[in-house]
């Protein structure tokens, strides 16, 4: 992931927490109805199972792919890699960043996420916006 290995990483964190509420919200929608079929019984036990089963699986890939992706900041770039057997990085050099932005709406700022834009790299639901924001600015000058 780093270039060199004298690269000094200044941020290496995980996006909000708040990317895991859909499929979590999902996951219980199905779980919550299979339960209810489970303790129903025979012959309802059967389909209740499997969606319990399909619900258990949403919530893991959600938890897997939020797991599996980070914002890395560098002394020299700006990084968000992603994925498990099939790793994909996108970066910026600091030097190469014209513009640094975010976008916040009302509930990112409450709960502090936004979406950060620096250069051609756009990096959705990063926590602590503001923060990100300031060190990549201080970097890029």
């Amino acid at each position: 992931m780093l270039a060199h290995a004298h690269d000094q990483v200044y941020l290496h964190a995980r996006q909000h927490g708040i990317v895991l509420m859909r499929p979590l919200a999902r996951a219980f929608a199905l779980a919550a109805p299979g339960a209810y079929l489970v303790l129903r019984g025979w012959p309802f036990s059967v389909p209740g199972a499997l969606a319990l089963a399909v619900a258990a699986a949403v919530a893991l890939k959600a938890v897997w792919e939020w797991e599996r992706t980070h914002l890395v900041v560098t002394r020299d770039k700006l990084y968000v890699v992603e994925g498990t057997l099939r790793r994909r990085a996108s970066a910026v050099r600091h030097a190469r960043v014209d513009r640094v932005g975010i976008d916040q709406s009302l509930a990112g700022r409450v709960l502090g996420y936004g979406t950060l834009t620096a250069g051609e790299l756009e990096i959705a639901y990063v926590a602590e916006p503001r923060r990100v924001l300031g060190l990549v600015e201080h970097l890029a000058a």
